[in-house]
């Protein structure tokens, strides 16, 4: 080999290394900053992300797995368990599990839920299913027992997501689901006195968030399906009509089963207006643990809405790995997790800028 030929070769060799050595710079500094974003993402409470709660089962990613919120949700959850050992699918759980709250007599759920200003009781449902991304739900509906079950039946036997009021009546009257009589005429008659009445005083009866919440349950089977539920009876004394975060789809509940599913309770408008649930469920896609990616959503609502961390939102999460967890604006919200070996009330975490939030409150 001649001198030039060899100090070609030499060269050659010199710039392959150098080549790879900035090669692997780049991908150790692409690694670094990956790894910093997801720590400064999670904040002060990423290092406490990773885990469960203290008081969670000693068998992480066990599925079935079952969460929902507030203490109520507890016999929910083993209802829905229930369901699945008797060779019911997620979805079958879900529903079980809700009907059992809609008709136990809960102060927020079902017909037993607090009614609107004209004094009716009018419900809010969703539910869907993993697999097709399937949706359905029902918006101020009066006299159905189980507008869960209506929902499902919107998603399964029509080609729409969505049905409200009378129409959604009519319909779950026609696939016979169970219903009472309701005279909403007379209590609107009331109601339309009464406000009249309110308006020549100048005192007009704001709607109350007191005492009144949402189940929203969440189901991770054991073959990974994900599937999930959300109904409520919405604010105490709200105008007739109105229709809160419950049954939309991206706000109440979100599931991908992808990646998870989202759930949501608290003050309606407040998770409404920024996709909760749908926000959750992006933040686990980008690998968030479920708890930081409800406290996460949290935070960026906080940043951007007039109330800060008084929101009185709360969101519980799932994901595909069978991690779950839950956050609120507040200090700590009860939310219930269920598996074939664990069934408990915890406490979530929470932005803790506000005192807890007492079962079925929605108080500061």
């Amino acid at each position: 080999m001649t001198g030039n030929a060899t100090g070609n070769a030499r060269r050659n060799v010199h710039f392959a290394l150098s080549c790879a050595k900035l090669r692997a710079m780049k991908t150790s500094r692409r690694d670094f900053v990956t790894r910093t974003g997801l720590a400064l993402t999670g904040g002060t409470v990423f290092k406490q992300a990773v885990a469960e709660d203290a008081e969670s089962p000693a068998t992480p990613g066990e599925t079935p797995l079952i969460v929902s919120t507030w203490p109520f949700g507890k016999a929910a959850n083993e209802q829905a368990l229930a369901t699945l050992k008797h060779g019911g699918s997620p979805l079958d759980a879900v529903e079980q599990g809700i009907r059992l709250t809609e008709s136990s007599g809960n102060g927020s759920v079902g017909l037993s839920g607090r009614p609107n200003a004209a004094g009716v009781v009018q419900l809010d449902a969703c539910i869907m299913n993993g697999p097709g991304h399937q949706a359905g739900s029902v918006g101020g509906i009066e006299g159905i027992v189980h507008p869960i079950s209506a929902a499902r039946c919107v998603m399964e036997r029509t080609h729409h997501v969505m049905l409200v009021g009378d129409g959604a009546r009519m319909f779950a009257l026609e696939q016979g689901l169970e219903s009472i009589e309701i005279d909403s005429e007379a209590k609107h008659a009331a109601w339309q006195k009464a406000r009249m009445a309110e308006r020549a005083a100048g005192h007009p009866t704001p709607a109350s968030s007191d005492n009144h919440d949402t189940i929203a349950l969440l189901v991770l089977g054991a073959d990974g399906t994900i599937a999930g539920g959300c109904s409520t009876s919405g604010l105490s004394g709200k105008l007739p009509g109105r229709v809160g975060d419950s049954p939309i789809i991206g706000s109440g509940l979100y599931v991908d089963n992808e990646v998870g599913a989202a759930g949501a309770t608290g003050v309606g408008e407040n998770v409404m207006r920024y996709c909760g649930t749908f926000l959750v469920v992006e933040l686990m896609r980008q690998g968030l643990h479920p708890t930081e990616a409800c406290l996460e959503a949290l935070r960026r609502i906080a940043r951007k809405d007039p109330l800060g961390s008084a929101l009185r939102v709360s969101f519980v999460a799932l994901d595909k790995h069978g991690r779950f967890g839950a956050g609120t604006a507040g200090q700590g919200f009860p939310y219930s997790v269920t598996t074939p070996t664990f069934s408990r009330v915890l406490t979530s975490r929470g932005l803790g800028e506000l005192k807890q939030v007492p079962e079925g409150g929605n108080r500061p």
